[in-house]
């Protein structure tokens, strides 16, 4: 099998490419990235001399690359990460989140659909859904209408509504993911959780929005991994997926002081800083339909997923340290 991975230099793209090639190690990957501040062909240094391994770096939004490559590799699969995605950045420039997110989205279906790829798999975000209330046991299913409050999730939102255009319009063969938020290694330190764990380590203080109340559904990103594997394996064409971790509500300021108990420090390494304008106050994901039918469910606990980040991150400092 040949497979497309967009954005394969980023957090979960390499960390994608080097659990299929662990898995599927006769499979041939290309890996298609710009290289943006959050693409790091560091990530994928292990698999750089691996002959089923192709990077090449382009832009998703140049179609005649984009089609070129199509039609001279005659892909089984594209699987579609490549997208700009800190909520922060896109409040203060949202240019390159539309055009990447949206035209990007767009160049790719166009030239799966001229190429024949016999299946499309688009990798979205809870975020496209809004925000839930405090302290109730709602969550988002696959049934739950569109509500973005950024930049970046309208951006998402709106390239879930073009490959879903494009399989109801032009019978591509696709699916969707919709997945929480991401933590493990290879991620960018400037989300909420590296960038805790790497400015202890410089002895700085850990940030927390706001009152630091506000709830997200973490997932270990090797679980993720593995969720999408069963998607493109045993999905059903035209389907969209849910893809989360947790069964209870933890705030941010509970998830930064578990990782300050894991680091053996006090509380005083905290700083409250100022919210940012319409910040979602909870994601909760309902992941039933993807445990129903493919059998999938997170082998990671939390607790233990987020002990294993920490030492990533303390063992990986020549990583990290460059970016920050």
């Amino acid at each position: 099998m040949k497979l497309l991975v967009t954005g394969g230099a980023g957090f979960i793209g390499s960390n994608f490419i080097l659990y299929w090639l662990k898995k599927y190690p006769q499979d041939r990957i290309v890996n298609l990235d710009k290289l943006t501040y959050a693409g790091n062909l560091e990530n994928l240094k292990s698999a750089e001399n691996n002959t089923n391994y192709k990077f090449v770096k382009e832009d998703i939004c140049n179609s005649p690359s984009v089609n070129s490559l199509m039609a001279d590799e005659k892909f089984d699969m594209i699987v579609h990460f490549a997208a700009e995605s800190h909520v922060d950045r896109s409040i203060a420039n949202p240019a390159p989140f539309i055009k990447t997110n949206i035209e990007g989205t767009y160049v790719l279906l166009e030239a799966a659909l001229k190429n024949n790829v016999p299946r499309f798999h688009h990798i979205s975000t809870d975020e496209v859904f809004g925000a839930l209330e405090l302290n109730t046991t709602e969550k988002f299913n696959e049934k739950t209408s569109y509500n973005p409050h950024s930049p970046y999730s309208a951006s998402k939102a709106a390239s879930d509504h073009l490959v879903r255009a494009y399989a109801n319009t032009y019978s591509l063969p696709i699916t969707i993911s919709n997945c929480s938020n991401n933590f493990g290694p290879y991620q960018f330190p400037e989300k909420l959780i590296p960038l805790a764990i790497t400015n202890i380590l410089e002895d700085k203080k850990a940030p927390i929005y706001g009152d630091g109340l506000y709830v997200r559904d973490w997932l270990y990103v090797e679980d993720h991994c593995e969720a999408i594997d069963l998607i493109l394996h045993k999905g059903r064409i035209g389907e969209t997926y849910f893809i989360g971790n947790l069964t209870e509500d933890i705030s941010n300021i509970d998830v930064i002081k578990k990782i300050l108990k894991i680091m053996e420090k006090d509380e005083n390494c905290l700083e409250f800083v100022t919210d940012r304008p319409g910040h979602d106050r909870r994601y909760a994901i309902d992941w039933n339909k993807i445990k129903q039918e493919l059998g999938w469910q997170p082998k990671h606990n939390f607790d233990d997923a987020l002990a294993e980040t920490v030492d990533w991150y303390v063992n990986n400092e020549n990583w990290w340290k460059k970016l920050k």
